[in-house]
This record gives C-alpha cells, sequence and structure tokens, in this order.
C-alpha cells in the first residue's frame, strides 16, 4: 500500500532521517512517536504525497486519507454535509438532486419538465455512488464525532476551527481509504467522539498510520510502532503493540547503555595499554593496533538515545495594569440565522484566571477571538482597561504569519527587543541556529504552538486568552506548559478540553457557553472539561 525506500527527510538543513525504508500493508496500525520537530509531520506529509522528499522513494497503491493537523478547505462556502460527501465525488451529485426536487415542484411547467427528464439520470448516478445507504454512512459518522445536522447545512465559513476538523476527519473516515494517515485525529473531540474513533480505527482493514499522544488511542489502535529519533536520524520498528513497546523500547535502552559501558571499559584498557607501549619503538605497531582494536569496538555499537531536549515553556512577567484590564459587556454573535451566544458579560480582573466550558459550536473560540479583538461582535463592546496586554493564542496558529520566518515573527510580536534577548527566548523554546531561519509554514504543528507560546513571552501580556494550548505538543513539553500556567501570575482566560491543563490554571470561576452564564470554579464542573 505504501512502500518507502532509502528515504531521505530535511527541515532546512537540518537533517531529519537518512536511509530509512519501510513499508505500510493492509492490517498495520502504526503508531508513529517522536518528540516535537523529530519529523513526524514531514514523514504523514511525504507519505501522503503532498510534499517531496529530499531523497529516496515512495510508492503508494490504493487511496490515501490524510488528515494534518491545519486542514485547509478549497471552498469555505461549501456546505458541511457536501464536504464530507466530496470523498466519494457525491457532493454534486446530491447538490444535482437537490436542484432537480425543487425544480420538479416549481410552478413553471418547462422547469418541473427538464427537472423530471434529468432526474432519472441524476438519481442513477447517485445510486451508482451508494445513494442513500451512503449518505446514511455519512450521515452516522458525522453524528458520531459531534456534527449534528444543524452543523451539516452550514457554510464551511461559519464553523469553528474544531467543528471543520471534524468535519475533514469524517470525511476521511467516510472516505473507505485503504490507508489513513491522521495526524493528532483526537483534537477538538470530545470523550464519547473519542471512544467511537478508538473503536472505528480499531476495526478498520486497511493500513493506518496515526500520530498522537492519547495514549488509550494507541492501547486500543495500533499493533506496530515507530519511532522516530531525532538524534539519530532514523525510525526504530517495533511490530508490536502500544503496551509491549513501552516495555520493550526501556529494555533495550539499558540493554544498550549497558553494553555501550562494557564496550568503554574494555576500550579504555586497550587504550591504556597501547599509549604505555609507544613509549617503546619496538611496541609501536602493536600499540597501534590496539588503538585500532578500541576504536572498532566502540565503532560497531548502537548509540545510546541522548536524552530530548524540552522546551523551557513559560508566560511572560506580566506588565503592570489596572484592577480590571478587561470588560466585555453584552456580547453576542451569530452566522445568518443561527444564533451561536448573546449577552454575554465578562471583567477580567488582574490575575484572576477564567475557563470557558461548552459544548463543541458553543463559541468558545469565537469568544475568545472577540476578546483579542480578532472578531467583532454583532452587539455589545470589549472595553480595555488601564494598562492591558493581551497575550493571544489561537488553537490553529492564526496569529502567525505563515510567510515569515521563525526569527521575523518574533521580532514582529517585539519589535522593540534586542535580537539577541529574542533569539535568547526562541532557544528557550528549542529553536536555535537555523532553525530561526525557517518559514512558519514549514513547522510542525508542536513546532508552531512552541513558536506561538515564544511569540506571547516576549509580549508581557498580563492578560492570557489562550484556546487549547496544550494540543500538539507531546508529553514533556505539555509538562512544561502546565507547570507555567500554575506559575503564571497574570490573568487568563482558557479553553481547553485537557483536564490536566484545567487543573493547572486552577480556575477561580467559569463561563458556561452558549447562555454565558457565569459561576465560580468548583470541582463538579472538571467532569465537563471532555465533554466540552
Amino acid at each position: 500500500m505504501i512502500n518507502v525506500s532509502n528515504l531521505e527527510l530535511r527541515a532546512g538543513a537540518r537533517l531529519l532521517m537518512d536511509e530509512v525504508s519501510f513499508r505500510v500493508d493492509k492490517g498495520d496500525k502504526i503508531g508513529l512517536v517522536g518528540r516535537n520537530g523529530a519529523g513526524k509531520t514531514t514523514l504523514t506529509k511525504v507519505l501522503a504525497g503532498e510534499s517531496l522528499p529530499a531523497g529516496g522513494t515512495v510508492t503508494r497503491s490504493g487511496e490515501i486519507g490524510y488528515l494534518p493537523q491545519d486542514p485547509r478547505t478549497p471552498n469555505m462556502e461549501q456546505l458541511a454535509r457536501d464536504r464530507i460527501l466530496s470523498a466519494r465525488n457525491l457532493d454534486a451529485v446530491v447538490g444535482e438532486l437537490r436542484q432537480a426536487h425543487e425544480d420538479m415542484a416549481s410552478e413553471k411547467t418547462s422547469v418541473r419538465n427538464k427537472a423530471m427528464a434529468r432526474y432519472d439520470r441524476i438519481e442513477a448516478a447517485f445510486l451508482a455512488g451508494g445513494g442513500y445507504a451512503a449518505e446514511a454512512e455519512a450521515a452516522s459518522i458525522s453524528s458520531n464525532l459531534a456534527l449534528p445536522e444543524r452543523i451539516l447545512n452550514q457554510p464551511l465559513k461559519t464553523l469553528s476551527g474544531g467543528q471543520r476538523r471534524r468535519v475533514e476527519l469524517a470525511r476521511i473516515l467516510f472516505s473507505g481509504a485503504e490507508t489513513m494517515l491522521l495526524d493528532e485525529p483526537t483534537n477538538h473531540l470530545d470523550a464519547d467522539s473519542i471512544a467511537w474513533l478508538r473503536d472505528f480505527l480499531k476495526n478498520h482493514q486497511g493500513g493506518l498510520i496515526v500520530i498522537s499522544h492519547d495514549v488509550e488511542l494507541l492501547e486500543a489502535t495500533v499493533n506496530k510502532v515507530f519511532q522516530l529519533d531525532a538524534n539519530r536520524a532514523t525510525i526504530d520498528v517495533y511490530n508490536m503493540g502500544w503496551k509491549r513497546y513501552q516495555l520493550q523500547r526501556e529494555t533495550d535502552e539499558r540493554a544498550r547503555k549497558r553494553e555501550r559501558a562494557n564496550a568503554e571499559k574494555k576500550a579504555q584498557v586497550l587504550m591504556d595499554q597501547a599509549n604505555k607501549m609507544r613509549a617503546k619503538a619496538s611496541k609501536a605497531v602493536a600499540a597501534q593496533n590496539m588503538a585500532k582494536r578500541a576504536e572498532r569496538l566502540l565503532g560497531g555499537l548502537d548509540a545510546v538515545r541522548a536524552s530530548d531536549r524540552v522546551a523551557a515553556l513559560r508566560f511572560p512577567k506580566p506588565s503592570p495594569c489596572g484592577k480590571t484590564p478587561m470588560t466585555a459587556e453584552g456580547l453576542s454573535k451569530s452566522y445568518g440565522s443561527l444564533e451561536i451566544f448573546t449577552d454575554v458579560d465578562l471583567a477580567i480582573d488582574r490575575g484572576s484566571k477564567v475557563v470557558i466550558l461548552g459544548l463543541n459550536g458553543a463559541g468558545k473560540t469565537t469568544l475568545l477571538r472577540m476578546l483579542a479583538g480578532v472578531d467583532k461582535p454583532d452587539t455589545g463592546q470589549v472595553i480595555a482597561g488601564h494598562g492591558l496586554k493581551v497575550g493571544y493564542y489561537a488553537q490553529e496558529h492564526e496569529t502567525l504569519d505563515t510567510q515569515r520566518t521563525v526569527l521575523e515573527n518574533m521580532k514582529s510580536s517585539a519589535p522593540d527587543m534586542q535580537d539577541a534577548e529574542v533569539r535568547g527566548i526562541l532557544g528557550s523554546f528549542l529553536f536555535s541556529g537555523d532553525d530561526v531561519d525557517k518559514p512558519a509554514g514549514v513547522l510542525s504543528g508542536g513546532e508552531k504552538t512552541r513558536l506561538a507560546l515564544a511569540t506571547i513571552v516576549a509580549s508581557s501580556a498580563n492578560v492570557l486568552l489562550l484556546d487549547e494550548p496544550t494540543n500538539n505538543l507531546d508529553p514533556a513539553s505539555r509538562a512544561e506548559i502546565l507547570g507555567a500556567l500554575k506559575n503564571y501570575s497574570g490573568a487568563v482566560v482558557m479553553v481547553s478540553h485537557d483536564e490536566g491543563a484545567v487543573d493547572a490554571l486552577d480556575p477561580e470561576r467559569v463561563v458556561l457557553l452558549p447562555d454565558g452564564v457565569e459561576d465560580l470554579w468548583n470541582q463538579d464542573y472538571l467532569e465537563l472539561v471532555t465533554l466540552a
């Protein structure tokens, strides 16, 4: 289904992997793991045919379904339902069928007759593509991904980022693709949808490569693990499930360390002997041979896995501000006749911690965008208090200019900051050397998250608006951001499906959308986080 031979991947001048070969056959369900920036997203793009490798070949057979971390939809005017149906080329036929139904009800005889004449042809094409059974299948998948009828009947431009991503996931699952490449498929899914997706992928008969930080998803679905080792520019293949992989990986690493330690001891003994013998001219050749034996001992060993660097994620020291740096009064938002929320009031006091909860589509991201000044409300206003400085983290990284480099994005966020200080902040977020000259558009989802957070650090913001800040982060980086949340002294308004992130924030208040009800936080609300 996918055959990879002598693959070479690079991110700019940095070598990600070299001379890597593997196959993905029917029934292979592969968990692709590795730290942020190791090349997981780059590899899946190459496997999907969306970018070219630096070297080697990738051959594909059968249909490939690819879900990137930040899917881009070509036609934002398209209805969500039609976008899903387009996976089997049914969208155009359904559109024609819908129009034919309307025309057959026309008062004009000529319009009715033309519609009736073409109806049989359109219906035949519809049935050939799976017909009503296919429509029912698409509706079932959509419903299980929390995409009800009212969402499916809306243009994509009216949907939140999370809803659009679920539409793309539904489209791929509906497509019947023989091989699926899924990059963080559980992002923006509630607990019920994640449980359903696990079962769907478990029963998938074709090939699967999944990148996910959801351990339960990996445990339930994968029968192979590909571990990307950025330090050795290679892939370690484990032909086993997730739990066995975790045990085996640690066993292999301990054995590798013991083997290297023993070889280093033997090599040191040989080198000490060689150094002693070099003093005598008669034994110079023997000394040289001993030194070569020591080199061969070490040269035949696999390198011990170097410890992965972890970004020093932190939030800025907030600049001084008044008692209430931000107030929102009477905010509302609708898309046509669809009302998202109405009459939302919110006062953000200095240092306060607020979490926004609501079902998918309730307007959580929309509210944050209004508070950040990105979107305008239909009614009401956001009032800036004395000294307000906003740091906005967008879940789809819209705050980044993908055409500009990492360094240019940072400088535009902090134009008055000295170059050395900017580079210092980037270095703490694991951007150093040539990495700072890469366009933001080529970064992985985790790298974009780190860059977006780095721009906030440079801002000295005193009110942080965080929309799913732990998405796309590996476990070590996620732990760093949870620590940063606990220690940040400024105000935070956060949207998150991550119980750990909400727990680390230790919020004082909760705003429930779409009704805009505000309440004091209590632990009972924590149960709603993964459902929201």
